[in-house]
């Protein structure tokens, strides 16, 4: 974006810095509401058909099915009939807190925006501090759902944000500790340059640079779930324990920005792995270096983050919610430990393999080999599994 408004600077001849400001403000304001409306709000919606469409394929129903074709049009009706509701209030709430929650909470996930780069062009803004900013401001995330529940003065939604607060938190340490060892091999915290250290070929990912990376990978994977309390890891909206956790109170368009906020996690949880561990928008060489090869790095960057959030989506549909006790377990039993272990396995490997590209491509198409195989063995079961139950295999989750 800095690029395109410096552009229109000079075309329109403006010499003073004022004006320059004025214009790049108003370049970055309008890239930002063109996401935001045109893009993260639409996703969001149509990611909540999406869902339950695959939710009523695994479970033997139909799903959405009467809103426009094949119940399309279902999150606009949604939408549409949360603005159309009453916004209730509890008589004992505390009034400013209560509705200021869900603000919270949505602003954590829509500014994440910000440093997210879908190109080689196409960033709102291209921090030096990129990674860092994101892990600060969705930690309003954790304020906003600890909020609601407190303001709620109703001991279910106090328990949902308590619960909200100690898991938010304590994966944010395992989430930040394998973003570090990304930080380490790309010698930087920008997330253009993160993505610029990786290349187009699976074995030039970080996921593939050694094979604590794909340890790395799978923590921050299960951490992003935790921290955005997604199947199994619900409990701050635990339905059979809670009534519905720290939104119980909520009604009409406060209770939809929760939601939103939660499908538009998705979006954050998968452009936040493909630019990590995925390669970003990396291209061939032929397709990087112009402005105009944009929409293909997009389209490269679209897909892989398209193919995370459709695992996201069968991991909610597959498996149980885990209890409070195994969730901590979890984290600081298994996941912090093994973190650091890797950060100090990483670090080593960089120090003896500093400068010798031969050790580094023996390594990588070996790490990419070990995740290759998981993935191949996941497909087998898959399909092994279907041929014993006499299934048949359809993947148009649209019928």
């Amino acid at each position: 974006m800095e690029s395109i408004a410096n552009s229109l600077i000079q075309s329109w001849g403006i010499t003073s810095s004022t004006g320059a400001q004025l214009v790049s403000l108003l370049v970055m304001f309008g890239f930002a509401s063109v996401v935001l409306l045109a893009f993260f709000l639409p996703f969001a919606g149509i990611t909540s058909w999406l869902e339950r469409r695959i939710a009523g394929r695994m479970q033997s129903r139909v799903g959405p099915n009467i809103n426009g074709p094949q119940g399309f049009l279902q999150w606009i009706a949604d939408g549409v009939k949360a603005m159309e509701k009453e916004d209730l209030m509890p008589d004992d709430a505390d009034a400013p807190l209560f509705k200021m929650a869900p603000y919270f909470v949505f602003m954590g996930v829509g500014a994440t925006l910000v440093a997210i780069p879908f190109s080689e062009y196409l960033v709102l803004s291209d921090l030096n501090v990129g990674i860092f900013y994101i892990i600060s401001v969705t930690s309003f995330v954790t304020v906003g759902i600890l909020l609601a529940g407190w303001s709620s003065n109703n001991k279910w939604s106090l328990i949902g944000g308590v619960r909200s607060a100690s898991q938010m938190i304590s994966y944010e340490i395992p989430t930040a500790l394998s973003i570090l060892t990304v930080v380490l091999l790309s010698g930087s915290l920008s997330m253009q340059d993160i993505v610029k250290a990786q290349g187009f070929w699976p074995w030039e990912w970080h996921i593939s640079n050694n094979p604590f990376m794909i340890i790395m990978f799978f923590i921050f994977f299960i951490s992003s779930l935790a921290e955005g309390s997604r199947t199994p890891f619900d409990l701050p909206e635990a339905e059979s324990e809670l009534v519905s956790g720290f939104n119980t109170e909520y009604s009409g368009i406060r209770f939809a920005l929760f939601f939103l906020a939660e499908w538009g996690n998705l979006f954050v949880i998968g452009a936040m792995t493909t630019t990590l561990f995925l390669g970003g928008w990396q291209a061939p060489l032929a397709l990087k270096g112009s402005m105009w090869l944009t929409p293909v790095q997009f389209m490269i960057f679209m897909t892989k983050m398209s193919v995370v959030v459709f695992i996201i989506i069968q991991l909610r549909w597959t498996l149980p919610r885990v209890r409070v006790d195994q969730l901590m377990i979890i984290c600081w039993h298994y996941f912090v430990p093994l973190s650091l272990l890797s950060i100090l396995a990483v670090t080593i490997w960089m120090a003896v393999s500093h400068g010798n590209s031969t050790i580094e491509l023996v390594m990588s198409i070996f790490s990419t080999a070990i995740w290759l195989y998981f993935v191949l063995l996941v497909l087998y079961r898959a399909v092994r599994n279907f041929k014993r139950t006499d299934a048949k295999l359809n993947l148009n989750f649209l019928e």
